[in-house]
């Protein structure tokens, strides 16, 4: 530590200490007199308080701790002394401030109206996803989530699409790169679907399970006025004993109801998913024509809208491998899945899913 600007002391006597104390005082209200700026403020501050290279603690080192016992007394008094008036030398310094004219330039008027904020409100989608999730959770259903990167096993193979399965072609997706060297069912992709966390919550919980499952998906799908690469669903898993296909027409013939008016019919036809056997194509009377037939139902009073089905044995084998209670021979269950952006586009009238994702804030105002 420096010496220069703090004297040795070889005279702990009380005439010495305040002479000693005087210099050092003197010293500071003339550096403090000659203050104008903030900076030079900052500079004094730091020249007198500073923790590690300031003049006070440059003295509690040289002085009080060399000081003999009988002179710590009379040091620390006036060191204390010190302190007081560079503390208040600076706090001089400090209220002078700026000047009247530049606070008066800086002033705001409180009498001012504010700039006005604009509030935020949910994307139609979320709006849509959160309305379909609300229903489901009514019916005691909990809601379940998982990673957006998935891996193939959990992706396809848990559900049923073993590799080189037909099925594997209508939902390609993007693969994480440069995987070769890893088995094909660890390799990373993004999710086509939200069934992953179907496995992922029966591998985890044995039944009963009632689970609903929002989430973004991707497909290698050509953007047009209805598909989108990118997009969203609500998926459905219920397994308990004695489930069958009529709880399933049950549950979803209320959803569409709460979703779209106790008006609406259901109606379901055989179809195929490679995780549910049987499995059902879901349609729903017309919102707009009421089952009459008009241009958005092709004039046939129905639209399709989501599938379903019962889930296959296949898909509690690959359960049971981490959680026994899932015995095809014990247990049973249904799933389903529907678009959210689909569902939004009959609820709000939109013609083009393209919309919901071009930020333009003139269509979004409509439904804040």
């Amino acid at each position: 530590m420096t010496t220069e600007r703090i004297p040795q002391l070889k005279d702990f006597s009380a005439a010495s200490l305040d002479a000693a104390f005087a210099a050092l005082e003197a010293e500071a209200r003339s550096e403090a007199a000659a203050l104008a700026t903030p900076g030079a403020v900052e500079a004094f501050r730091l020249e007198w308080l500073g923790r590690k290279q300031g003049r006070l603690n440059e003295i509690s080192s040289l002085w009080l701790k060399s000081a003999p016992a009988e002179a710590k007394k009379l040091l620390g008094q006036r060191f204390n002394a010190l302190k007081t008036a560079v503390e208040g030398l600076l706090d001089a310094a400090l209220g002078a401030g700026p000047s009247n004219a530049s606070l008066a330039a800086e002033a705001i008027d409180i009498t001012l109206p504010g700039t006005r904020r604009l509030m935020g409100a949910e994307h139609p989608i979320i709006k849509t996803l959160n309305e379909i999730v609300g229903v489901f959770q009514a019916l005691g259903y909990s809601v379940g989530v998982g990673p957006e990167v998935e891996t193939d096993f959990y992706n396809f193979e848990s559900m049923n699409f073993p590799p080189g399965h037909p099925a594997r072609d209508t939902q390609d997706t993007l693969v994480i790169a440069n995987q070769e060297r890893r088995p094909l069912r660890d390799r990373l992709l993004l999710r086509t679907h939200t069934s992953p966390v179907q496995m992922r919550t029966m591998e985890q919980h044995a039944p009963p399970v009632r689970i609903v499952i929002p989430g973004k998906v991707h497909r290698n799908d050509a953007a047009d006025a209805t598909h989108s690469p990118i997009f969203h669903q609500v998926e459905g898993l219920c397994v308990d004993t004695n489930v069958t296909f009529s709880d399933l027409k049950g549950t979803l013939d209320h959803a569409m109801k709460a979703l779209f008016g106790s008006a609406v019919k259901t109606r379901f036809f055989p179809s195929f998913f490679p995780f549910t056997e049987p499995s059902a194509d879901v349609q729903i009377s017309c919102i707009f024509c009421g089952g009459k037939g008009c241009r958005k139902c092709k004039h046939s009073g129905w639209i399709e809208l989501l599938g379903c089905g019962m889930v296959d044995p296949a898909v509690f084998a690959f359960a049971a491998e981490k959680q026994p209670a899932y015995d095809s021979r014990k247990i049973s269950g249904f799933a389903f899945g529907m678009g959210v952006e689909r569902i939004a586009m009959m609820k709000y009238g939109v013609s083009e899913i393209g919309q919901f994702y071009s930020g333009e804030m003139k269509f979004l105002n409509q439904f804040a």
